[in-house]
């Protein structure tokens, strides 16, 4: 009986009764004696997670590498195909026409020599695109190349025009820019690459 009243007495210490000049000593034992447990053994896991874990990993994988698969086909477009050097430098071309404005003759003009002298680098194996227009055009007079010289005269009026906008601020007509891209596109293809067999 009197442990039982010891114990009410301990669990029944709080701060106030500690201020008045309770026993101390005897409270703070008592409560820590209470909140004391034993340690207990380890709980058993279920190792059913693990299937489900494992099938919920490949199931994202395949998910993740079917929406890559997906993307790429989009990207690429169906019947995907690598262009021709023609069909790329025409496709550039066609591009330039955004630029096809009095305002931006002079971008355009170089954007169109740019995409010509690069064809012609790729084609024909000339050093085109650092040379002037002078340059390039005596290189042409001692070319080997018949497909190229035979087009000497055409490239002469399409590169001298493209130099007269970039280089002279001369201002075109649209009607102008479009005669100098056709200029272009004709010239890429008469000269472009032979039908594969």
């Amino acid at each position: 009986m009197k442990a039982m009243g010891e114990r009410r007495i301990a669990r029944g210490c709080t701060w106030a009764a500690v201020l008045a000049g309770a026993q101390w000593s005897g409270c703070a034992l008592a409560t820590a004696a209470d909140d004391i447990h034993d340690i207990r053994g380890p709980k058993p896991v279920s190792g059913s997670w693990l299937p489900a874990a494992l099938v919920a990993f490949i199931v994202a994988v395949a998910v993740a590498l079917g929406a890559y698969v997906l993307w790429r086909r989009g990207h690429r477009g169906p019947g995907h195909r690598i262009l021709t050097l023609s069909e790329l430098s025409l496709e550039r071309l066609d591009a330039t026409r955004s630029l096809m404005k009095p305002d931006s003759a002079r971008e355009f003009a170089s954007s169109v020599s740019e995409v010509i002298r690069h064809y012609i680098e790729k084609r024909f194996e000339v050093l085109a695109t650092v040379r002037t227009t002078e340059e390039f055009l005596q290189t042409l007079l001692h070319t080997s190349n018949e497909a190229l010289a035979r087009e000497r005269e055409s490239l002469a009026q399409f590169l001298q025009q493209c130099d007269f906008v970039k280089f002279a601020g001369a201002s075109l007509e649209v009607r102008d820019m479009e005669s100098l891209l056709q200029s272009g596109r004709r010239f890429v293809l008469e000269s472009g690459e032979p039908p594969v067999a």
